[in-house]
């Protein structure tokens, strides 16, 4: 197949790199041209990418009309806050047999609506999301890495899981697209969690709570936005809770991780080098789950970390202290 990731990142790139592999022909659009550059020409991709040396026929460019011409399959590899824009520059340049597919774990900012429907509602296409428990450096390594297709179109969805398919990389299929988006989304926002107690000193008792009670609360406000419990149960559930709150592959975590030891929000953000996306979830959960009436009290205590003044050790004290009740 004719394959092109929208985005040079880390997880597009270990991707487009899994892809060439697989024996597709794979392009790569960036809009730094340095990094484009770079991997037409070093085969690397240093700032995200620190010592993988990638296909060359793995071909970048910086010419979105060039990235899309002739494709089968489209992957929009960009951070949630820029799917809608992005999903828009492409539209003209579609031909409409495209399958779109995207890799970002994530609401809309702006509509806090699935990612899924926001692609819906720009290109009048329903979207495969790629999911699950895949960090970037061990799929770029080509280690085992399990992923999971979800998608209204299910021929769509067949066709994205036989691409990617491979002796290392296995993906499933769900038609289960609200649980696979909830669980991917919600998860940042306990890894966080899981990276402040990390920084703060606790130790493997207090992130057994957070991981447990965290996926009580992506269970709450998943099942009133219409998923199915079961999809939480499984990869893109606690399957991705479990990489995201452990490994120092997160971004998420070590974010966390920074914050707990004293550092701001953006001094975080900024030594990560990398979009974080459990900022932007937890400000959209904290609003989704007034909307919807669901108690996510772990939500709210990084809500309040991040947006309200609260230090990280008080907002575990408000956490400890609540109301007494049944698990």
């Amino acid at each position: 197949m004719k394959i092109t990731f929208l985005g040079g990142g880390s997880f597009g790139t270990a991707l487009a790199k899994a892809m060439t592999q697989n024996g597709h022909e794979v392009m790569l659009w960036e809009r730094n041209e340095e990094r484009v550059r770079e991997v037409n020409e070093q085969h690397t991709n240093g700032k995200y990418l620190q010592g993988i040396r990638l296909p060359e026929s793995l071909r970048a460019t910086v010419d979105l009309g060039e990235a899309l011409n002739h494709r089968d399959m489209v992957v929009l590899a960009v951070p949630s806050s820029s799917i809608r824009e992005v999903s828009g520059k492409i539209k003209p340049y579609l031909s409409g047999d495209e399958i779109i597919v995207s890799i970002a774990k994530g609401v809309d900012p702006k509509s806090l609506k699935p990612l899924s429907q926001t692609i819906f509602e720009v290109l009048d296409k329903d979207p495969v999301i790629l999911s699950g428990p895949s960090h970037a450096e061990e799929v770029a390594q080509g280690l085992p890495t399990t992923l999971v297709a979800s998608s209204r179109n299910e021929l769509a969805m067949v066709r994205v899981q036989e691409a990617f398919s491979s002796n290392s990389l296995r993906v499933y299929r769900n038609h289960d697209l609200m649980g696979v988006e909830i669980g991917g989304a919600v998860k940042n926002i306990i890894a966080l969690a899981a990276g402040i107690s990390d920084g703060i000193g606790y130790g493997d008792n207090a992130k057994a709570a957070l991981m447990t009670r965290g996926m009580t609360e992506i269970i709450r406000i998943g099942e009133k936005m219409g998923a199915e419990t079961e999809t939480f149960y499984g990869l893109t559930g606690i399957g991705d809770l479990i990489v995201t709150c452990t490994s120092m592959h997160s971004r998420n975590r070590r974010c966390g991780i920074l914050i707990g030891q004293g550092k701001s929000m953006d001094e975080a953000t900024k030594e990560v080098g990398m979009v974080v996306e459990g900022i932007k979830a937890t400000q959209a959960f904290f609003e989704l789950a007034k909307k919807y009436n669901v108690e996510m009290p772990i939500t709210d205590a990084v809500h309040q970390i991040l947006f309200e003044d609260v230090t990280p050790r008080d907002a575990v004290i408000n956490l400890m202290n609540r109301e007494l009740k049944r698990e």
